[in-house]
């Protein structure tokens, strides 16, 4: 099974997780591409397509958004999922969070399977504004590495032909 893993991403966190989610699904046998949404030039030949993106001030990366507008009619034919980064604090590992409301559009717009949101990160050094800014108070690690492993396995899982 061939997985598609794209991702955008500002500040690396989303990269970070895009690569724990290949990882996870290589481990369970899947043979993933992994690719940066803005590199991604076609999703034909792929058996599946994972789609993350960060969250900037409740906004998905252009980048992730551009590329389920310009393949919705190909991601329409295969299993899709997505995935959101962003919230800085235990929330994406403490309950379930929905898409943000153009995230959810696009996943109607492609009939995606599901969505997740995982926790951020926020480098102390971060530059530009508001990152900053929010840097003094708020920088830290929330990606929580076993819930992304488990999603991840979960999705390839629900690929495979159920055993007989």
């Amino acid at each position: 099974m061939k997985v598609l893993v794209a991702y955008g991403s500002k500040r690396g966190g989303t990269a970070g997780i895009a690569e724990m989610v290949a990882s996870a699904m290589r481990h369970v046998g899947a043979d993933v591409e992994l690719v940066e949404a803005g590199r991604v030039r076609t999703v034909g030949g792929f058996d599946a397509v994972v789609i993350g993106g960060s969250l900037y001030a409740g906004h998905w990366s252009r980048s992730a958004q551009r590329l389920v507008k310009r393949h919705a009619s190909d991601l329409e034919k295969v299993p899709v999922w997505m995935f959101s980064s962003g919230p800085l604090d235990d929330t994406a590992r403490d309950s379930e969070i929905p898409p943000v409301a153009h995230v959810a559009e696009l996943m109607e717009r492609v009939g995606a399977r599901g969505h997740v949101t995982f926790g951020g990160r926020l480098l102390p050094d971060a530059t530009g504004f508001p990152a900053s800014a929010m840097a003094k108070t708020m920088s830290g690690d929330w990606r929580d590495p076993d819930q992304i492993f488990t999603w991840a396995e979960q999705v390839v899982r629900d690929l495979s032909p159920k055993a007989s």
